[in-house]
């Protein structure tokens, strides 16, 4: 047929029966989910090996051994000096989000009888986070309502559960920043999904248990009971010491303005600070300087002293700009920075870590044990995230960091799933400290509120990683980071679903009531679960289902196919990067065609 002799000049010859079956059958289930490898039959996900095109350090001379001395410590400090910026712009990203939601999260966490609902306190967990952009001021905010009693433990396990979720919404906004180049961003895309993944998939399954046994709360009383609690501990500050010079000339917040939103305690209406402290002055006769000496006013008969607030030194000290206009001015400044850092580091990255050094760090990151305990590398990888979370005290920086090492191809996915599951334990030994540094009054529900968030991904850890075969997170997060690289408007769509309209529209069902949401969510779920069902019977056990369920070839294109959408969102979007490669569409061009399709044997 000269149509089919004519798409078989492009692709090879032989059409692959899985991606046909896939794309434009239906037969292996969901689409996209076996997309055509742009590399051949090359896997995009093996690292590979390394090879040293250039001159090795003893063939080269002493001119050309200081050259490489040189062009290699300025490397290292410009990769140094991006990081230090890109942290930077990390918090900078963080206060900007706080001053543009953080009154609407105080608004939504302060309305209890809505977080009595399980779903609606996981769907306000995950908006409370997204628009603060920090676990720690809503997990903080959550203590606040507890101590305060706003909120009883049993109503803030669902929440801590969405802080948990909300929280991976870093790293994947750091790797839309690669999606430039189609290879890497399908790494970094996919080793961001995996830690949502893990995160989504641990919260449904532990919040139906909670609801009716409430396991993590009783585990917390008993990890209290047993404890013998001595306040005054400190969590380190490492990171904050680093990036407070720069970070501290932009902007400060009120810390107390931000929790004390959630417990209706707030008096000033503004969140950006103003005053950072007070000078204490007398006015007396013989002891002027008394208070110099004593550090304090003088108690003399005739003195007075009088105490003077001292103004912050920042970028928008005395601004008349709102809120709301300094958090859109920071959030445009600090994305604009963090993706030239970004850029900066991935460039950098893939000019050191190639050759003999790039061999030496990939196979050091995801070397393993030798055979009879190469199991225990993996735990040993989760004990290395969250030491480092702990040592730097912010889970978003250490999954930030790891997700360009995964696009330059440094770090495999299979080695970057456990650091993300250390990272989550780490976070929670960080706030486990810092409750122990709360007020008396407050230690006590600041501990079981830390305990619940430790236990709670220990859990998904027992869930999600001991048995190899319950790793769900990894081939998911796979399948996704496949389907970006061909359809990259994808990626976007994945972060408003997961991360705004569902819990959005999750929360408006709770807000009309119990009822509704399990009218309208119920029989939603259960066609979720019968099509991942059958999906998996197509794939593994197609004889048992009825031959017309064999495959999706029964449903319009729209509904079995991404090809339809990609369409709409390119002529939405005429850009070079919302189209799918080259190779793809002419492959799909032929799938579509009845002609080739009718000369290939299924």
């Amino acid at each position: 047929m000269p149509s089919s002799l004519t798409c078989a000049q492009d692709p090879p010859a032989t059409l692959d029966t899985v991606g046909l079956v896939d794309q434009r059958l239906g037969n292996a289930g969901t689409s996209g989910s076996a997309p055509i490898l742009e590399d051949g039959d090359v896997d995009p996900w093996a690292l590979p090996q390394l090879k040293d095109t250039g001159q090795s350090w003893k063939e080269l001379s002493m001119a050309g051994r200081v050259l490489q001395g040189a062009a290699g410590f300025l490397k290292v400090c410009g990769l140094l000096g991006s990081l230090y910026l890109f942290i930077c712009s990390l918090d900078i990203l963080s206060s900007a989000f706080q001053l543009l939601g953080s009154k609407v999260a105080g608004d939504i966490f302060k309305d209890n009888v809505v977080l009595s609902n399980p779903v609606a306190g996981l769907v306000i967990g995950v908006l409370g986070t997204v628009l603060v952009q920090s676990s720690s001021t809503s997990s903080s905010i959550v203590v606040s309502m507890v101590a305060s009693k706003l909120l009883t433990v049993r109503a803030s396990v669902p929440v801590i559960m969405g802080v948990n979720v909300g929280t991976s919404i870093t790293s994947t906004l750091v790797s839309m920043a690669q999606s430039g180049d189609r290879d890497a961003f399908r790494r970094a895309f996919g080793g961001s999904a995996v830690h949502g993944i893990f995160n989504w998939l641990t919260a449904l399954t532990l919040l139906p248990l909670e609801s009716a046994a409430a396991p993590l709360e009783r585990l917390s009383a008993l990890a209290l009971g047993a404890a013998s609690l001595q306040p005054g501990g400190h969590a380190p500050d490492i990171l904050k010491v680093l990036t407070r010079p720069l970070t501290r000339l932009i902007v400060q917040l009120d810390a107390d303005v931000i929790t004390g939103s959630g417990t209706g305690n707030a008096t000033n209406s503004s969140l950006i600070k103003r005053w950072c402290g007070t000078e204490a002055q007398t006015t007396a006769g013989n002891s002027s300087t008394c208070a110099a000496a004593t550090g304090g006013p003088c108690p003399a008969r005739n003195s007075s002293a009088t105490e003077e607030q001292l103004p912050c030194r920042h970028l928008f000290e005395g601004t008349a700009l709102a809120d709301l206009a300094v958090g859109f001015i920071l959030l445009a400044a600090s994305l604009l920075m963090l993706c030239a850092c970004l850029a900066l580091i991935v460039k950098l990255l893939s000019s050191t870590l190639r050759g003999r050094v790039g061999q030496a760090v990939s196979t050091v990151v995801n070397a393993d044990f030798p055979s009879p305990f190469g199991w225990l590398s993996g735990y040993l990888a989760i004990l290395v995230g969250a030491g480092l979370t702990f040592a730097l005290q912010s889970s978003s920086v250490f999954t930030a960091a790891i997700v360009p090492l995964m696009g330059v191809r440094v770090i495999s996915l299979e080695r970057a799933y456990p650091l993300f599951l250390g990272s989550n334990i780490g976070t929670t030994t960080t706030a486990l400290l810092a409750a122990l540094a709360s007020p008396s009054d407050m230690l006590i529900s600041a501990v079981q509120v830390a305990l619940i968030h430790f236990f709670f991904n220990l859990a998904g850890i027992l869930l999600w990683y001991v048995v190899p075969v319950l790793r769900l997170p990894i081939p998911l997060a796979k399948r996704f980071g496949d389907l970006t690289a061909r359809y990259r408007w994808v990626a976007v769509a994945y972060l408003l679903l997961s991360f705004l309209l569902l819990p959005l529209a999750a929360c408006g069902l709770s807000l009309a009531g119990s009822t509704v949401l399990a009218a309208v969510g119920g029989p939603l779920l259960v066609l979720v679960l019968l099509i991942i069902l059958v999906a998996v019977l197509q794939r593994h056990r197609p004889a048992w289902l009825p031959r017309r369920l064999r495959s999706w070839a029964w449903l319009p294109l729209w509904l079995r196919s991404l090809e339809p959408w990609d369409r709409l969102v390119s002529r939405c979007c005429p850009c070079k990067a919302c189209s799918p490669p080259q190779a793809a569409a002419k492959e799909a061009h032929c799938y579509e065609n009845p002609e080739v399709l009718a000369s290939q044997q299924l």
